[in-house]
């Protein structure tokens, strides 16, 4: 991790769920064949920024002990999230869930330095990405006991961070098979109601915000589990660590509606035979053509037959067969997958190219129920073969906003998912600022940010 020395740390404690109800008991989830595929997927790094002015007094004494009575009330429900990861070793077993009482979330409280400004941190311009490694904390290192037949590994640890009379920032840094962007949002949210309310009253009164545990309701009639189980002993798609300093800049790019409409009117018009034009596919297929080009403005060098990869999670609650009930709390996601070369995707076409082939996956695939998991068996072994290829990425979605997380502090100045520094994504949410508007974030070469980032503008006044 970067230097944390723009942060001290004041406290690192943790926090563990009220003995009762479910978390009273030693609790065992199996891990279901969507979530095998994230097994060895890098840790997922979000930030919460709020503009909220407050003493450091005021930070300790009153604010700081709601935030961890909250998280213990909030565990009480998603009990989980302390659990750990139990991954066998040297066995038949499949890797589980595991909670057992009395484990806890790590959470560490910083004070941020008066070098770093709260107001330069949530704009939108390019931004040295190393900086932001100091409001999350690592995950603890597994743990592995000589008479163990497994490998303990924890699921996530809390960050938060104060901002001497500005704000504060809340650093989420979990492990991708405790649950997909869905069940995180969920427990972020469920979190800040409990927080906002001072107690769990408002959670329980909502179903749609409690979480449903019922690994059955994941139907594997054909065996994926065991399936790809078998591929991931076989061979193990290791993340690569982060070396720092990155040498890039984060930038966020903002696509309002009209922006939107006007890049649908032109694919429509251009090419009226393509049908799927949402927000998500205009978007994507705006930035992925958009960073070709910006290969060859920045200095880059890249064969005109060089594929270009374009993947994508699409939840598939509502896709599979039967459908799995929306307060599903796990991972539940299809993978779209899309190739093009890269002299196709920077070329005057590309966008269009890029809309037809992103808009036809979704069509023909994502939303046809019997297609779905048509190729679910070979997920590892393709995106294994990938991750030395051109692969482009996208983290997060308009569908599961965070910019309404409130933990009694008003709405987010600026949401960061953190993680596209290391895996060549982009980040896509709604827009903070403007109705039907989607908020891209990236995270590239200063010289590459330059290119793109003058393409992205030009684009939309052509």
């Amino acid at each position: 991790m970067a230097s944390t020395t723009t942060t001290t740390i004041l406290d690192r404690c943790r926090i563990a769920p009220p003995l009762e109800g479910a978390a009273a008991a030693e609790q065992t989830l199996p891990v279901t064949f969507f979530d095998m595929p994230w097994l060895h997927f890098h840790p997922t790094q979000r930030l919460l920024f709020y503009k909220f002015p407050c003493s450091k007094a005021h930070f300790i004494d009153s604010i700081l002990p709601n935030f961890k009575k909250s998280l213990s009330q909030t565990l009480k429900h998603f009990y989980p999230v302390a659990g750990s990861l139990f991954y066998p070793l040297n066995s038949d077993k499949f890797p589980e869930i595991r909670y057992v009482p009395g484990d806890s979330v790590p959470v560490t409280v910083a004070e941020a330095s008066e070098a770093l400004d709260l107001n330069f941190l949530t704009g939108d311009q390019p931004r040295v990405a190393d900086d932001f490694y100091a409001f999350f904390s690592e995950l603890p290192p597994s743990e592995t006991s000589p008479e163990s037949e497994f490998e303990k590994i924890p699921l996530i640890t809390a960050q938060i961070t104060l901002f001497p009379d500005a704000g504060v920032c809340v650093g989420f840094n979990n492990h991708h098979i405790v649950g997909d962007a869905s069940s995180i949002v969920r427990f972020i949210k469920a979190w800040c109601s409990v927080a906002k309310f001072g107690s769990d009253d408002e959670l329980l009164c909502s179903s749609d915000s409690l979480p449903l545990y019922d690994r059955s309701v994941v139907s594997d009639p054909s065996g994926l589990l065991n399936h790809i189980w078998k591929q991931l002993k076989s061979f193990r798609i290791e993340s690569r660590p982060l070396e720092f300093p990155l040498n890039k800049v984060r930038s966020t790019f903002i696509l309002q509606k009209r922006d939107i409409q006007k890049l649908r009117d032109f694919v429509q018009a251009k090419k009226p035979h393509v049908t799927h034009l949402s927000s998500f596919t205009i978007t994507t297929a705006y930035v992925w053509s958009g960073l070709a080009r910006s290969a060859a403005e920045s200095g880059e060098e890249v064969a005109d037959d060089e594929p270009e990869y374009f993947a994508f999670a699409v939840d598939g609650r509502s896709r599979t067969d039967p459908p799995v009930p929306a307060a599903y709390f796990g991972n539940c996601v299809g993978m779209g997958l899309v190739e093009s070369t890269h002299a196709e995707l920077r070329g005057g076409d590309g966008f269009l190219a890029a809309v037809e082939l992103i808009g036809d996956e979704i069509a023909n695939k994502m939303n046809k129920k019997e297609e779905f998991l048509r190729d679910a068996g070979e997920w590892v072994q393709t995106f294994g073969r990938l991750m030395a290829k051109r692969l482009f990425g996208v983290a997060g979605s308009p569908k599961f906003d965070l910019y309404d997380a409130d933990f009694g502090w008003g709405k987010p100045e600026k949401l960061e998912p953190v993680s596209i520094d290391g895996d060549g994504s982009m980040s896509l949410c709604k827009s903070r600022e403007f109705e039907g508007g989607l908020e891209i974030g990236v995270s590239l070469p200063k010289k590459k940010m330059d290119a793109f980032a003058n393409i992205f503008i030009e684009g939309l006044k052509l």
